[in-house]
């Protein structure tokens, strides 16, 4: 199993992420995390990420799983033709709300754990990939998911990882010291958790595993 989550993009660790993914090759980029944003900064946001990744080589697509609902078959044929998928932040909580709409939690998580498939992605993009989502709510509102994908919010991750994130860990993205409620949180009730400052990343690769 191959996993890349970083609180801001690469980090500073673009060598791992291209290291981890071997190379340049085809990205399926998922975007849903930003379905509650205006259009114009969605496709801004959507356009930075291709951008950023045909620079170092790599064929970025966007996978856009609001065109997926009820159409499992289809997403799994998608995901079959990339060799990594790249999860960009936003409202944890939509993405999560996304990706069970269209089947791709269940996809996804099948494929990265029999190592066809190496997960990357930010913020949001890594925090879906834990266990629960407890505690997010600090930093992303799930209220925004039913006027957003007309679902309800959803408590529970991918499960491929057990720890839990606090992204932007006193970083100037996070002007209201949401990290540190996070992380408070998560001490009161025992939850392992890892903070990721911006150039900090979690990598496993196999038996390998932790921060960098």
């Amino acid at each position: 199993m191959k996993l890349f989550l970083a609180s801001y993009r690469f980090g500073a660790h673009v060598d791992e992420f291209i290291s981890l993914t071997s190379g340049p090759g085809r990205v399926a980029v998922i975007a849903n995390a930003a379905d509650s944003w205006p259009d114009a900064a969605r496709l801004s946001a959507v356009t930075s990420e291709l951008r950023g990744l045909r620079e170092l080589g790599y064929d970025p697509m966007e996978l856009d799983l609001r065109d997926f609902a009820g159409r499992k078959d289809e997403l799994e044929a998608e995901l079959d033709s990339v060799e990594t998928v790249w999860l960009r932040g936003g409202n944890t909580f939509v993405l999560r709300s996304r990706l069970h709409q269209s089947g791709a939690d269940e996809a996804l998580a099948s494929r990265v754990r029999d190592g066809s498939l190496v997960f990357a992605g930010y913020s949001a993009g890594a925090c879906v990939a834990s266990a629960s989502l407890r505690g997010i709510e600090a930093a992303d509102d799930p209220a925004e998911v039913t006027p957003t994908t007309g679902g309800s919010p959803l408590w529970t991750g991918l499960g491929l990882i057990d720890v839990s994130f606090v992204p932007h860990f006193r970083s100037i993205l996070d002007e209201n010291d949401v990290g540190e409620a996070m992380v408070e949180r998560y001490r009161r009730d025992g939850v392992e958790h890892l903070t990721l400052t911006d150039d900090q990343a979690y990598v496993v690769d196999g038996d390998r595993r932790g921060r960098i």
